[in-house]
This record gives structure tokens, sequence and C-alpha cells, in this order.
């Protein structure tokens, strides 16, 4: 069926507003000075490509940006915020499998666990999202570790100059000419077939760790989000 005159629009409208998040995003990053901590030792992780990357929702820009080399699928939700992350992730070169908790999720994360099966390459969680609760982990993410074996590694990121905005996961928005800082945590490793008390004590250890790491790399800068 052909795209109607409205279909279209609606299309050239999200694909607007992606390039302009993209240019804004390079623009932030490109013009500030960003500090890693922990790769060296996730070394030989990162270098597997079998990893599930997890960050809280309020701090995507920084991560997409420093590592929009990594050929990564990202799930992403269905919802209008969802669109927005959608197409400005596809602008820095990762696949996007669209599905949440509310919409359509266990239908995305079994063509996710399919697509990794296939071949090796980085999947792209945020256990808080599309609409939280902010800072909690929900469980699809220490599921989908089991069905693949793939460990879940943690990232986080701040700056020194950010407006905070008052959204539900407190989205950090940096200045230009900034100084940032990303964290690399522990990753949480789930057994294969791992029963329900266990796949519950991993996902509160990745929340732990998700918050430890969030909470001292605001520190850092003096800042109190949480």
């Amino acid at each position: 069926m052909t795209p109607g005159p409205e279909q279209r629009e609606a299309s050239l409208k999200w694909r607007l507003v992606g390039f302009l998040c993209k240019w804004i995003i390079d623009l932030i990053f490109a013009t500030s000075r960003m500090e890693v901590e922990g790769e060296k030792e996730a070394r030989s992780l990162l270098s597997s490509r079998r990893f599930i990357a997890a960050f809280w929702h309020s701090r995507i820009l920084g991560l997409s940006y420093r590592y929009q080399g990594w050929n990564a699928i990202a799930l992403v939700s269905r919802s209008e915020d969802g669109e927005i992350i959608a197409q400005t992730v596809r602008r820095q070169g990762y696949e996007t499998i669209r599905g949440s908790s509310s919409r359509g999720g266990l239908r995305a994360l079994s063509r996710l666990i399919k697509l990794l099966r296939q071949s090796p390459r980085p999947a792209i969680i945020i256990p808080d999202g599309p609409r939280g609760p902010r800072f909690k982990v929900q469980p699809g993410i220490v599921l989908l570790a089991s069905k693949t074996g793939y460990p879940i590694l943690p990232l986080t990121y701040s700056a020194r100059r950010i407006k905070v905005f008052a959204s539900w996961d407190r989205f950090i928005l940096p200045a230009p000419f900034n100084r940032c800082r990303i964290v690399l945590g522990s990753p949480i490793h789930v057994p294969a077939n791992a029963d329900p008390a266990t796949l519950e004590r991993r996902r509160a250890e990745l929340e732990t760790e998700l918050n430890r790491i969030t909470r001292e790399t605001d520190g850092r800068f003096g800042h109190r989000i949480q």
C-alpha cells in the first residue's frame, strides 16, 4: 500500500527529528573532553562483542555517541520518545528492534535473541525505559542474558555542566565545551536456564551496580540527581 500524505508527512517529521538530535549530540560531545573509566578492565569483553550494554534512560546521549562504532542492536520502545531515540541512534549506526515491556516486548525480545545467536554483536537495553520507574531495572534484560549467555555490562556518564529536566527519568543534557566522564561498571553474569530466584538476584545486582556508578559519576561533578 502506498503511504498517504499524512503518513509521508509524519515519516519526514521523524526523520528530521532524528537528524537534528544527532547533530546536537555531535555538537555537544565533539566539543567536549570525554574521560572514560573501566574500558581497560573490560577490554576482552568489549573485543568479544558478546555482551549486553545497560544504562539508564536519562544517560542515553553520551553513551550512544561514544559507542556508535559498536554496530550494536538496540531495543527501543514503540512510544513517541522511543521513536525519537530510534531515529537518532539509526543515524549513529545502530540497528533497532522496537518493543518494550508494555508493547510488543516478548516478540522483540525473541527477535533479539535470534539475531544475537546468529552473529556476535553487542545488544543495548535501557532497563528502566520507556516509562520507568526511574533507576529500577525491569526483568527482561536478565532473561535476555540467561537466554544468550551474554554478560550484562553496566555503563553510565555525567558531565560538569548539565541541565536536568523535570521528566520522569530526570534526563540530563550536557552543555557543549564541557567535561564528560563515562564509567563502565562490573559485568553481571546470568547463568543459562536460571530459575526465577536467580534471575531476581541478578536483576537486583544490576540495579545496584548501575545506581552505584551513576551516583559516583554524578558526585564527581557535584551533582545529586537520584
